[in-house]
């Protein structure tokens, strides 16, 4: 854990540390050292394109999806809520399977999975579709917990560097597949070969990653030197007031992003606009969230202004899905934009958790406690809005149950920055480290 620090921090994001960093990239130890230091950020990048692709693909093309296959509001509302219940679930797996496979042999079988779920999506069929997109998301959860692990192990000495590139090519990944998908299923002449496409990134991904995996002559996992704590008084870390608002920001940010996610592009058709045109703002949403995470980490570097760092984008939240549900086409740009803003708080909060607890013990609890009961509860999001919507045939209920989780997380974020401030380190600092702990 970082030492305690002074009640106010003013140092750049771009600390001597994160230079240090850098140069270590450029430079190597070597020929050996930078051929292996390039293959491995290779394969980091490689992997964080993918990460979000299988989401943001679907989500783009959920309403041509159900023209073209026919399914009802029930698996309408079940196909967004299938990426945070295989988060939840079958991520449970990537300890066990790391142990026996490596580290690294594991992330190749994930994205093996990835692959042949994406590939299944292919099959213009409902039951293809949904059976693709569990083996898909499970790829996808095992890579989210195998990822900074692999970082963290195979870049020690530059951990915050890389960690903020993989970070930054997942955004990249998932704008890239929201704003394309439309007009690629369009010239592919079905939205399940749109969604098939995918599957060859997954498939360079998975033949990027091999060497890597293969040119190691042995996994240094970390996974059984921490579980022992995980298991031990994870639920007990939700004692106490700030460990509560952690669990209630995470879960009501985590609702709120994945129901933007999924439904988002979806309101935009339904309300007349072209679906190119809702794919494309939905990438705006995504282009924007990828500069506003970095804008409120900075932002929430100070104590004093870490309060306003966690509101301000809950509040960007609360305005952009007002606009969404009284005026969609109107604003929809203003919308996607404000939007974009609140889905930014995302950082913030992993670096809040992260600096969290007395011992490196209580934060993983901490952590591994609020991400369970926050991907549980973030799964309700897309599949509440889409019950509600089959149920009313309108959209104001739905998104009115999303302004008022979204209120609960602008109060409840004010008040946890306030109680955080008079705590420890530099949030941007301890940034390095909740980014390790996926999401």
């Amino acid at each position: 854990m970082p030492a305690t620090p002074t009640s106010e921090s003013t140092a750049p994001i771009l600390s001597p540390a994160a230079l240090a960093d850098a140069s270590a990239l450029a430079t190597g130890t070597g020929g050996s050292g930078r051929r292996k230091v390039l293959l491995a950020l290779v394969g980091v990048i490689l992997v964080g394109l993918n990460l979000r692709v299988g989401i943001t693909s679907a989500a783009a093309l959920f309403h041509e999806l159900q023209q073209a296959l026919g399914y009802g509001a029930f698996i309408a509302s079940l196909l967004p809520s299938i990426p945070t219940l295989c988060f939840a679930f079958a991520g449970l797996a990537t300890n066990p399977l790391s142990r026996r496979l490596g580290v690294e042999n594991t992330v190749v079988f994930a994205l093996f999975l990835l692959t042949c779920g994406l590939a299944i999506r292919g099959i213009p069929s409902t039951v293809a579709l949904l059976v693709g997109s569990v083996v898909a998301m499970s790829g996808l959860a095992i890579c989210n917990v195998s990822m900074p692990v692999l970082i963290r192990q195979d870049h020690a000495d530059r951990t915050s560097l890389v960690t903020g590139l993989y970070t930054f090519t997942m955004t990249i990944g998932a704008t890239t597949a929201a704003t394309v998908s439309v007009p690629l299923a369009h010239a592919l002449g079905s939205p399940s070969a749109g969604l098939a496409s995918w599957s060859v990134i997954a498939a360079l991904g998975l033949l990027g990653f091999i060497p890597l995996a293969l040119g190691r002559r042995r996994s240094r996992n970390l996974a059984p030197d921490v579980a022992p704590e995980q298991r031990h008084g994870i639920w007990a870390a939700l004692r106490g007031r700030k460990a509560v608002l952690i669990a209630i920001v995470f879960s009501t940010q985590g609702f709120l992003a994945y129901a933007v996610m999924s439904w988002y592009a979806y309101i935009l058709s339904d309300n007349g606009m072209d679906a190119t045109q809702s794919g494309l703002m939905f990438g705006v949403m995504q282009f924007v969230s990828m500069f506003a995470g970095m804008l409120f980490l900075a932002f929430g570097s100070r104590n004093s202004t870490r309060p306003w760092a966690l509101a301000i984008p809950a509040a960007c939240t609360v305005a952009g899905i007002i606009l969404l549900m009284v005026a969609p086409i109107q604003t929809a740009l203003l919308s996607a934009c404000l939007t974009g803003l609140g889905l930014g708080i995302f950082p913030l909060v992993l670096a809040i958790i992260s600096q969290s607890g007395r011992t490196p013990a209580e934060t993983t609890a901490l952590s591994t406690a609020a991400q369970s009961l926050g991907y549980f509860f973030s799964a309700l999001g897309p599949l509440g809005i889409g019950l509600l919507h089959g149920l009313t045939g309108q959209w104001i209920l739905p998104l009115g149950v999303a302004v008022g989780v979204a209120v609960v997380l602008t109060v409840a974020a004010f008040v946890l920055g306030r109680l955080h401030s008079g705590h420890g380190p530099r949030v941007v600092v301890a940034s390095q480290q909740a980014s390790r702990s996926g999401e």
